[in-house]
Parts: C-alpha cells; structure tokens; sequence
C-alpha cells in the first residue's frame, strides 16, 4: 500500500489546523455561538493573552473563524466560526465520545511494563 504525500493527507491537514490543545479548545467553545476575547479566555482557563491571540489569529488565517471589530467606544472584538469552522462538530463530538469512553489513565497508576524473559 502506497501512502499519499504529506500534503494530500486529510488526517495531516486536520492537525493542522487543531494544532495543540489551544486551537480545539477555541473551537469548542465557539460551537455555542460568538464569544469577545474575555469570554473565551475565561471559557479557557485564562490561558495568556499572548497565547489565546495567536491561536485565534492561526484560526483566522485558516477561515475557521471570523473576527469582528465593532466600531464602538472601547472597541468590541467577536470572534465567530465560519461555516468550515462549523464542520469541525463532528470530528470533536468524536473526541467527546472517545474522551468520555476511555477515561485518562495516570501514568502513576498505569500497570508496570513487564520484560520478556
């Protein structure tokens, strides 16, 4: 079996554009409607500023999601998916499922790895 290249595979680009634990988190809380930057930090943990910016403008870039600048006194920024951003519901309702069905085992109390004889 021959693999496609890099650049054709679907799975590769996914990651892509769920890169990190930041960028799917965005867009699972922007799959309950539009959000202002605070909401979605605190929505998040308060991850940095910094940090939270990129990942919104990666997403941007990628037209997972759109960012409106409201022309008003302080400015209101809104951060929304786009329809491509919204095709992303099935594949984290997925990792939901899978989450919820294979619990995180700790690696304290993960069995010892035995040796061959």
């Amino acid at each position: 079996m021959t693999t496609a290249p890099t650049s054709e595979c679907g799975v590769e680009r996914t990651l892509r554009v769920l890169d990190g634990k930041w960028s799917t988190l965005v867009i699972r809380e922007l799959l309950t409607g539009p959000r202002r930057f605070g909401e979605l930090r605190s929505a998040l943990g308060d991850p940095s500023p910094k940090t939270l910016t990129e990942r919104l403008r990666m997403l941007e870039n990628q037209q997972i999601l759109t960012r409106t600048v409201h022309a008003e006194v302080p400015p209101r920024v809104v951060y929304e998916l786009t329809e491509q951003g919204r095709s992303l519901s099935g594949i984290l309702h997925a990792m939901l499922v899978w989450g919820q069905e294979h619990p995180l085992v700790e690696e304290s109390s993960a069995a010892p790895v035995r040796s061959r004889p």
